[in-house]
């Protein structure tokens, strides 16, 4: 694997003394399980896989690469590189500037770019519209593009589907910036809708089944579907594919749904004809990171915690794996911790900062951690020893952390 170089504040003390003995003592990332890391009273959970992943890193080595070699130009981020605020804001703190919201409102209109300036595209890639207007003022969009070869790997699977007639079904939130993307790049090549979860599954299942009336079709799938999507014609014969940062368990559940679907309609003998297996396009470190959680689910812990962006999809699913067994706690970085008593976390249902208890009295706690794939450790590393502080003096933790 590339080692990428990304700036020396991202890394950790903590996280990456963990991380380089699991990987000196499971260098085939056969054992999930997760590392017990006692440090004064606290024990630390800590999840085999988690934090940046190469696309994240590809994305953050090309971006200050970009802002290194080009100290005189001005610099563009066509939206937020990762879905981390310190990340983000570190890049904002160089001089670089966003061009566009998350969900693709323009915050600085096209027309303000000159052919000298430079625009890089995020690690989620972008719509070749896009990408057209871009190209149409002359900026080079190629030097500094950091898409994720992962994101790049669904779309040249969906180009193939293409190719052989089938229509993309793609398990994502529509308006991510990844599945805009890949929809945007779907569409050039086969008729392409959007669910984002086995509910809107089982509702595209009752439609290929004539069980629900097609002309409701447009109103339940309305902004989601590709120009000309003709529901009668065009799941006939379909693949599935997802946003990367999904839960693959979730789309390998639609995918084998909706291949019952299939065989109920069509039966076993033309089967492969009206539904392509698409496995290959999931995402080695969303995988990675998904079978990690699920491993931490098989201990016992007071609590867990997960650090990372509160817009980011893939640590959302953490959130979501987690909260099903222990107190979780979802929190962007230490200050989120404002006592031992309290900790504010961020809610993925109803999408806001709550507050609740934290350690309180007992300072012996079994603390699960992890993060999202887009969080530096060194952020993880910041919270571990906020927690130590409340039981510990600066010179115990230092007499601490210089025994791992």
């Amino acid at each position: 694997m590339k080692q990428f170089e990304v700036p020396a504040f991202y890394r950790s003390q903590i996280i990456s003394k963990v991380k380089a003995q699991r990987k000196l003592a499971d260098p085939r990332k056969k054992d999930f399980s997760p590392t017990e890391l006692q440090l004064g009273n606290v024990t630390f959970v800590i999840a085999r896989h988690f934090g940046f992943c190469y696309g994240v890193e590809n994305a953050i080595e090309k971006s200050y690469k970009a802002i290194h070699e080009n100290p005189e130009k001005r610099i563009f981020l066509l939206s937020q590189m990762i879905h981390n605020p310190a990340v983000n804001e570190d890049l904002i703190s160089h001089g670089l500037q966003f061009l566009q919201d998350t969900e693709g409102n323009q915050l600085i209109p096209y027309d303000h770019l000159t052919k000298e300036d430079l625009v890089i595209i995020p690690a989620f890639g972008t719509t070749l519209e896009i990408e057209e207007k871009l190209m149409a003022i002359g900026v080079d969009i190629a030097t500094y593009n950091t898409t994720c070869p992962f994101v790049e790997k669904v779309w040249n699977r969906s180009e193939k589907l293409g190719e052989t007639n089938h229509t993309i079904i793609i398990h994502g939130k529509h308006k991510h910036e990844e599945t805009r993307a890949t929809f945007s790049h779907s569409s050039k090549n086969a008729p392409s809708l959007i669910i984002k979860d086995i509910n809107e599954a089982k509702i595209l299942g009752d439609f290929i089944l004539g069980k629900e009336d097609l002309s409701a079709f447009d109103r339940i799938f309305d902004g989601k579907y590709s120009d000309g999507f003709d529901p009668t014609k065009d799941l006939t014969k379909i693949g599935v594919v997802n946003q990367t940062t999904m839960l693959a368990t979730e789309t390998q559940e639609i995918a084998s749904y909706l291949r019952e679907v299939m065989l109920l309609k069509y039966g076993t003998e033309v089967i492969k004809e009206h539904i392509a297996d698409t496995r290959d396009t999931l995402c080695y470190a969303t995988n990675d990171n998904q079978t990690a959680t699920l491993a931490l689910m098989e201990t016992d812990a007071d609590m867990a915690i997960v650090v990372g962006g509160y817009n980011s999809s893939n640590t959302s699913h953490l959130v979501e794996l987690l909260e099903q067994k222990f107190p979780c706690h979802f929190i962007k970085d230490e200050s989120e911790i404002r006592s031992k008593e309290r900790i504010h976390s961020f809610d993925i249902h109803s999408k806001t900062l709550v507050e609740s208890n934290f350690i309180g009295s007992d300072s012996s706690q079994r603390i699960i951690l992890t993060s999202g794939a887009s969080c530096p450790d060194s952020i993880v590393d910041g919270v571990m020893m906020k927690i130590l502080s409340f039981s510990h003096s600066e010179e115990e933790i230092n007499q601490i952390l210089s025994s791992i």
